[in-house]
């Protein structure tokens, strides 16, 4: 049990959900093998244009998505860590308290050459994998995880700046169907270990259904607060890219009953 003083982490509430590995490796490649033929298609003045992630330009984001790739390689290279500290489900909580470091080491890196980088982190990615379980222990910053519920977040950066680089850009660059379904399925699984309970339905067709906030638990026929929402509409109000208000507005999610309201609980990662 956590010391008396410490809250419980959102992980030690809801028992994880199980992601099948052969999968998930082979949706973060397809992803970043999206990304990739996305930006190398941009000219150097595209490159040059602003995203909505403050002060990074095009350019600084794919040398994000290179780094965030390269460091499952890097991580698997170095001495593993005795035991996993990070649960899969704490992971979107610990992201703000690194918001800062990370920005330095993407600025850091010479993107010049980014065919190149792309070319080198793809096989990097690959050659390490070859043979690595899923039970390794990485010594990630934010604390050691295995390495199969490192890919899990790996599917995380890859959609959501996906988005970001297709809002900047004008591209249109898909979205790997797994890749998706994971980084939709641990945000909605996020937000019920934020606010657990039962009260509420939230649905993400095709990909998830959680329940979450406290109150009378649903156990037959149609719930009395559900919200609807699609996978993109829902990662972007999960990382702060869209607002409630604004998306509920427009129709893009669906809300009925009194306490179908999520705008206290997000975003979950910022």
């Amino acid at each position: 049990m956590p010391p008396a003083n410490r809250p419980a982490s959102p992980a030690a509430k809801k028992r994880p959900r199980r992601y099948d590995s052969a999968k998930t490796r082979a949706a973060v490649l397809a992803q970043f093998r999206q990304v990739r033929d996305g930006v190398l298609a941009l000219s150097p003045e595209a490159l040059d244009g602003p995203t909505r992630l403050g002060a990074w330009t095009v350019r600084d984001l794919a040398a994000h998505l290179v780094w965030m790739m390269g460091s499952v390689p890097e991580l698997l290279a170095a001495p593993a860590p005795p035991k996993s500290e990070l649960a899969l489900l704490d992971w979107p909580f610990r992201l703000a308290g690194a918001a800062e470091r990370i920005d330095e080491w993407t600025r850091g890196m010479d993107a010049a050459d980014l065919a190149g980088l792309f070319a080198e982190t793809e096989r990097a990615y690959e050659a390490a994998l070859a043979g690595a379980p899923d039970e390794r222990v990485l010594p990630v910053s934010l604390g050691a995880m295995t390495l199969g519920d490192f890919l899990v977040t790996r599917t995380v950066e890859l959609v959501v700046h996906t988005d970001d680089l297709n809002a900047a850009t004008g591209l249109a660059i898909p979205f790997d169907r797994q890749a998706l379904a994971a980084c939709t399925r641990l945000l909605a699984d996020a937000l019920a270990a934020k606010a657990p309970g039962g009260a509420v339905e939230v649905r993400i067709p095709p990909y998830a259904v959680v329940q979450c906030v406290e109150g009378p638990r649903h156990t037959r026929g149609t719930p009395p607060n559900v919200i609807e929402t699609d996978p993109t509409t829902w990662l972007r109000l999960a990382t702060g890219r869209a607002a409630w208000a604004a998306e509920l507005d427009a129709a893009r999610v669906s809300a009925s009953g009194e306490r179908a309201d999520l705008t206290g609980l997000l975003p979950l990662l910022s």
